[in-house]
């Protein structure tokens, strides 16, 4: 490959994508995505925001530490503390970058940054010397591209590259431009630009109006050479361009845009399933490459088609994102090694401790289910990440149900080693089980979202729990999935709990678990 066919993937999943509200990631968490993309090939991690808070800056510094192949990068304001912090946070990576940014059009000049366009011209000249002096890897992003008028676009750029920007990305940061929009601005600024057959030019497209891939590959045609994506497309408001469309879209349409990627195509499926465990943000089932319907036929003219050959509707293989077919072979008397096999088969590499209680936990799975499927297995360990390190924890659940209410629950929950048990009755058996939680957890959060659904077919298919707490500014989601829906609907309210506590530490060391 030629540098002008390579196209740059700069993964942002860890900085714009937890940006996404109720979709925080701990410490631990951003580690384990950070080791996946690394490991798929993506060749840019945003670890994060380094003068957000203490938490992030440590997670930068400890990606930086780790990641053996991408370059990491840090985001700073254009501001000097920013700089100077991310520059702290990035330097021990192998291959360090600071991206800074600030704005550039007329409607955010005026009404959030109050200065001018020449004053902002000297913020952006004085703010990338002082990253390109702390590292040789600098990117600028010009806030609201699409929205700044071309002539004034042209002058930030120029005075970027003059100050030692390596890399001038244009974001659609509103989601606002069309196709051609945003093909033409890149076309036209390495046409006026000086210098600009120096640099790398990079998308970075929010998905307001839906256009964010399209957009991020209509950029490539005007001679952007980095698309900035998170996986799932999550991020803010309607979220950026995902990750996994962009790829499969140059991957699978390479007469169309003949551009290659370093990525990984099969082990798109497993960085989904990641982030959304991470997130416990569902993914939707008709989204593009990853959702449970994209490679799932009911229509009888398009089932026939596809048994006398896929082509017919599959544009790509499911293989080739890392879907591997829905296997009976696992069950009780399945051993370590076989359940060791399946897992990497799957795309996970666990320690030996998370083996061994993944291992554990399948074989009290298989002792309740017939049939344990891939997704079950997937579910399964999906859900253990982070919860070893839970304050609080479900024991044991009755609840009393049917047409004669109230309903009741009798619940035993674990805090910090003690144990308590409550009764507690409401209109319907979820309602008494979380009013129980509350008896033992006082707590002011609104529940903001409750979702079940099923992980596989059949009336002994785990259920698989979404809930959702808002407190204040604070935001958690937790997602559980058990053979018993009630009791998944327990876990996940007291997992989004933790989540809450451990936010509300963070902010205050001193808070206690409930509020």
């Amino acid at each position: 490959m030629t540098t002008t066919d390579r196209v740059v993937i700069f993964d942002t999943t860890l900085r714009d994508g937890e940006q996404c509200p109720g979709a925080t990631m701990t410490f631990e968490e951003k580690l384990e995505v950070a080791a996946l993309l690394d490991r798929m090939g993506v060749d840019i991690i945003e670890a994060g925001f380094p003068i957000a808070s203490n938490g992030d800056f440590e997670a930068v510094a400890e990606i930086a530490r780790r990641t053996r192949n991408a370059v990491v990068a840090g985001l700073a304001r254009a501001i000097p503390a920013d700089i100077a912090r991310c520059g702290e946070a990035v330097r021990f990576a192998q291959r360090p970058r600071i991206h800074t940014f600030v704005s550039t059009s007329p409607i955010h000049l005026q009404h959030q940054m109050r200065k001018t366009e020449e004053q902002v011209l000297e913020i952006i000249a004085a703010t990338v010397a002082q990253a390109r002096n702390l590292v040789d890897n600098v990117e600028w992003s010009a806030m609201d591209a699409t929205r700044t008028g071309h002539e004034y676009l042209a002058r930030a750029v120029e005075t970027a590259i003059k100050a030692g920007a390596t890399t001038i990305n244009l974001p659609d940061t509103v989601g606002y431009a069309t196709p051609d929009e945003y093909r033409a601005m890149f076309v036209a600024m390495r046409e006026r630009v000086p210098g600009a057959d120096k640099v790398t030019f990079s998308t970075h497209c929010h998905d307001d109006l839906g256009l964010a891939v399209a957009n991020s590959l209509a950029g490539l045609a005007g001679g952007a050479r980095q698309i900035e994506c998170t996986v799932n497309g999550i991020g803010e408001r309607a979220g950026n361009a995902a990750l996994e469309e962009v790829v499969m879209a140059l991957k699978t349409r390479r007469d169309a845009m003949p551009y290659e990627t370093g990525v990984e195509s099969t082990l798109l499926t497993r960085a989904s399933r990641l982030v959304s465990a991470a997130t416990s943000f569902p993914v939707q089932y008709n989204k593009a490459i990853v959702g449970k319907n994209a490679f799932a036929h009911e229509s009888g003219i398009h089932q026939d088609g596809m048994l006398k050959n896929n082509e017919t509707y599959e544009i790509m293989t499911p293989a080739s994102v890392g879907v591997t077919k829905t296997s009976l072979v696992m069950g009780k008397h399945s051993g370590r090694a076989a359940f060791k096999d399946k897992l990497k088969a799957l795309g996970y590499e666990l320690g030996e401790n998370a083996l061994q209680d993944a291992f554990a936990r399948f074989k009290d799975l298989a002792d309740r289910k017939k049939h344990v499927y891939d997704e079950d297995i997937e579910a399964l360990v999906d859900n253990q990440i982070g919860a070893s390190d839970d304050r609080i924890k479900v024991l044991s659940l009755t609840v009393i149900a049917g047409t004669l209410g109230p309903q009741q629950a009798t619940l035993t929950l674990d805090i910090d080693d003690v144990h308590t048990t409550v009764q507690a009755s409401g209109n319907g058996p979820v309602d008494a089980i979380f009013n129980a939680i509350r008896r033992v957890v006082p707590h002011e959060a609104n529940l903001a979202l409750f979702q079940v659904h099923a992980v596989t077919e059949g009336t002994d298919a785990q259920a698989e729990v979404s809930v959702r707490l808002e407190e204040g500014d604070k935001t958690v989601t937790a997602r559980v999935a058990d053979p018993d829906t009630l009791v998944a609907a327990a876990k996940a309210y007291v997992a989004a709990l933790n989540k809450l506590a451990a936010k509300r530490q963070k902010l205050n060391p001193q808070a206690a678990i409930s509020a």
